[in-house]
């Protein structure tokens, strides 16, 4: 029986740890958001004000086709504290035109130096659909990093089962700045890859979730100058809300469950990871 009781005081210790750090607001940056997507459009400004309310507070938004950029800039010059980025994303690889790829150059250049303008993507590699061409990815992602080099901003990459394709491009096309694998879930020994090569490693719900056990354990491993918070919402919701739309509301509650992973305090995990947000983007 005391075992029994040291463990439910554990417990219940755990659980207010985190209520705390969800009631006491934390300066938190979400670096990965689509909040321009019809998922939001009925609550749209509710759920940003609730966002500061909890200390979440910038957001970057990415396009991932020609058509969402405009859409995406008219909303990140409306309401403070959101961020751009413009990309062509892989997993919409058949619906990219060769000219989108002259369009997106024309709008960076447009809006260099632009301070609602944060970084390029969202880009990558996606292995995970076997339909998608690789070989038309990997044109598409390396022209891309190419824009990236020129405008210097930082690339926000997604990256599915494709992190040896991934690193070798970068280690052939190098960045300034560098920038965010999104999502991350791979190796120890790829993490430290990316962070050779000047890139942060984006986390969120994926983590969260109790049978991750792989993904846990890395992120445990991880140093805090590799890891920004984000949530990818309206997806990757974490396992507090399954099922859900996933919201960068939910930033301060991945933020606790990822500290705990690490043995340190939300408050450290906030502060470290918005550090790197800021140095990364220049804010």
């Amino acid at each position: 029986m005391a075992c029994r009781d040291d463990s439910d005081r554990q417990q219940a210790g755990s659980y207010k740890n985190k209520k705390a750090a969800y009631d006491a607001p934390m300066h938190l940056i979400d670096t990965h958001t689509h909040l321009d997507f019809p998922d939001f459009d009925a609550d749209r400004a509710e759920l940003l004000a609730r966002c500061r309310a909890l200390g979440v507070e910038r957001l970057v938004v990415l396009g991932v086709y020609r058509a969402n950029w405009q859409r995406l800039w008219d909303l990140v010059q409306r309401e403070d504290g959101l961020y751009a980025a413009f990309g062509l994303h892989p997993v919409y690889l058949n619906e990219h035109r060769p000219e989108h790829l002259h369009e997106l150059r024309d709008w960076l250049d447009r809006l260099a130096g632009h301070p609602r303008l944060c970084a390029l993507g969202e880009f990558g590699l996606d292995y995970y659909l076997e339909d998608l061409d690789r070989i038309a990815q990997q044109e598409l992602f390396e022209a891309q990093l190419r824009l990236a080099a020129e405008f210097e901003l930082p690339a926000l990459l997604h990256v599915r089962r494709a992190h040896a394709a991934t690193i070798a491009t970068l280690k052939r096309i190098r960045l300034k700045r560098g920038g965010i694998v999104h999502a991350f879930a791979g190796s120890a020994e790829e993490a430290r890859e990316y962070l050779k090569l000047g890139f942060k490693l984006g986390l969120g719900g994926a983590a969260t979730w109790p049978q991750a056990n792989r993904l846990r354990k890395v992120v445990a491993s991880l140093p805090l100058e590799a890891m920004v918070l984000e949530t990818d919402s309206p997806d990757m919701a974490p396992a507090m809300h399954p099922g859900q739309r996933n919201s960068p509301e939910y930033l301060p509650e991945i933020c606790a469950t990822l500290a705990e992973l690490r043995g340190i305090g939300p408050e450290e995990l906030a502060a470290a990871s918005s550090a790197n947000a800021r140095a990364l983007f220049g804010w």
